[in-house]
């Protein structure tokens, strides 16, 4: 267990790093683990603590306190209700009787629904509405869907630190405390941004130009590394927010006996012929994260699937729902694949898509293997998507 870490006077970090864990909410891979970030702030006549822990590192939590000889605590503050920042709130609270609950008025209703404080422990706080701790005072920012809709931030004004929970973060187990390894946080940062956050790109567009207006010496998420240098994570924020795609197209395939594969390759080699980058997936052993990372950047969706009972193949299917659900920024989308007999697997497809703002491209679906005729509308499709490009990057 790693010990608290001073981050400035009287400001700690008594989070807990998660090494072993390898997937969250049963559904999002974890290759890196992660951490729970929670922030002890001392002022001069309060203490705050900033967010709490995933309820299996109380434990941790507690222990941290113990070491700094924290014996009262006046508030926490609930960023986010989730559990992974606020299941360890009843436990914090029964230590420390006199503490206060500081959320949105949002996250005070989520926080009693989901038994995680009782409502006379909690209050409500208005955006921009600020709490004194004597020499330290913290500001209140609500911030809604990034990614909840109770969510805030806080920012600590004498010091310029920014507390933004969820917002920022990423999945990172590390002993570095903060974003030394620029290359890796970018890489993971990433990866949570796509998983996460990509769905409320819109949204979270207005909280970056919000927060432009605040000097701000250091970011302190909840998940992954701090930012000592906060513009590295800012600017790659603006840049995943940013309407416009690269020049890149996603395919997500399953092949289950040849002939969709004969296909992605023909296009994967007619579309690379033509200057377009590709991001292949073979959905058989492809990690979601992954894929979800691909997407951010990407002009075109190529979705390749066989006919299974008349419809895409369900691995596929899956792969269409977690598109629709991240609401990318692409800007075109189609179809390609085979058939035995019949169905209608485009239209199946297609109508899983209703969140992306995109213009479907003509399909190439072919009976059987595919033979010259077909090979020759994957080369006409390439093309489409490559002079579509141009025009969108022109």
């Amino acid at each position: 267990m790693l010990s608290p870490r001073k981050i400035a006077t009287g400001v700690y970090w008594t989070g807990a790093v998660d090494w072993d864990r390898r997937l969250f909410d049963d559904l999002i891979p974890l290759p890196d683990g992660t951490s729970y970030n929670a922030y002890l702030v001392q002022g001069s006549e309060r203490t705050a603590l900033i967010d709490t822990v995933d309820p299996e590192m109380t434990a941790v939590l507690m222990g941290h306190l113990d070491k700094l000889g924290v014996e009262r605590l006046d508030y926490v503050i609930a960023n986010h209700a989730e559990q992974d920042h606020s299941g360890s709130l009843a436990q914090v609270l029964a230590r420390y009787p006199e503490a206060e609950v500081i959320a949105t008025p949002k996250g005070v209703k989520m926080l009693v629904e989901m038994g995680l404080a009782p409502a006379e422990r909690l209050r409500a706080v208005a955006d921009g509405e600020t709490l004194s701790l004597g020499d330290r005072t913290l500001e209140f920012i609500h911030a809604p869907w990034v990614h909840w809709p109770e969510t805030m931030l806080t920012y600590l004004r004498e010091d310029k630190i920014l507390f933004p929970c969820d917002f920022l973060g990423s999945h990172l187990a590390t002993t570095d405390f903060y974003a030394t390894d620029e290359s890796l946080v970018y890489e993971a940062a990433k990866r949570y941004y796509a998983e996460i956050m990509m769905p409320f790109r819109r949204v979270i567009k207005g909280h970056l130009k919000r927060l432009s207006e605040y000097e701000i010496n250091l970011i302190a998420p909840s998940h992954g590394v701090l930012y000592d240098r906060p513009e590295f994570i800012l600017e790659a924020y603006q840049s995943w927010v940013a309407d416009a795609p690269h020049n890149i197209v996603v395919l997500p395939y399953i092949s289950m006996h040849g002939s969709t594969r004969k296909m992605v390759e023909h296009l994967v080699d007619a579309l690379v012929s033509r200057g377009v980058t590709v991001k292949l997936f073979n959905l058989a052993v492809t990690d979601i994260g992954e894929l979800a990372i691909s997407l951010v950047d990407a002009a075109t969706i190529v979705i390749g699937s066989p006919t299974d009972l008349t419809g895409p193949h369900p691995t596929v299917a899956s792969a269409a729902y977690l598109a629709n659900a991240l609401r990318p920024k692409a800007k075109f989308a189609t179809v390609i694949g085979s058939y035995g007999w019949g169905g209608q697997m485009v239209k199946k497809i297609t109508a899983m898509l209703p969140n992306l703002k995109v213009e479907l491209l003509e399909p190439v679906i072919v009976r059987g293997y595919p033979q010259a005729e077909d090979l020759a509308a994957l080369e006409q499709l390439a093309e489409t998507i490559a002079e579509k490009h141009a025009a969108l990057m022109a």
